[in-house]
């Protein structure tokens, strides 16, 4: 378990809209090389090799709501990617919440994206030069 290269087993974002998120999330994830990987009645998990990602109507059956300061950074394998991410978010419905480009406050190896999806979480793509 030493060789694995993440700290986060996986996250989950509430839908008000299931088929519309999913429709985007196949769309966007796609960009990054990742799919569907388990669905559930109201769930479908993403991810490359195991469910990383959580796309889901709330158990409780309350609305879904969006977190404030929450987001959802997605990592890139290049920065071609970042770009095609941003485009497939934004043909999809996303709004822009920060064009593709280098971020020196984030350090120097940093080039990266925000989008908002169809329920306004924000998610990110982000490219980690020579990391």
């Amino acid at each position: 378990m030493d060789d694995i290269p993440s700290i986060i087993s996986h996250v989950s974002l509430g839908t008000n809209d299931f088929d519309r998120a999913i429709a985007f999330y196949d769309k966007v994830l796609a960009t990054l090389g990742c799919k569907r990987i388990m669905e559930h009645p109201g769930a479908i998990a993403y991810g490359k090799q195991y469910p990383e990602f959580w796309v889901q109507t709330p158990i409780n059956g309350q609305p879904a709501n969006v977190g404030n300061g929450t987001h959802i950074g997605f990592i890139a394998p290049t920065k071609e990617s970042v770009h095609a991410f941003y485009e497939a978010a934004l043909a999809a419905g996303g709004v822009d919440d920060g064009a593709p480009g280098s971020r020196p406050d984030y350090g120097e190896q940093y080039y990266g994206c925000f989008v908002r999806d169809l329920d306004g979480h924000k998610i990110e793509a982000s490219y980690w030069e020579d990391m």
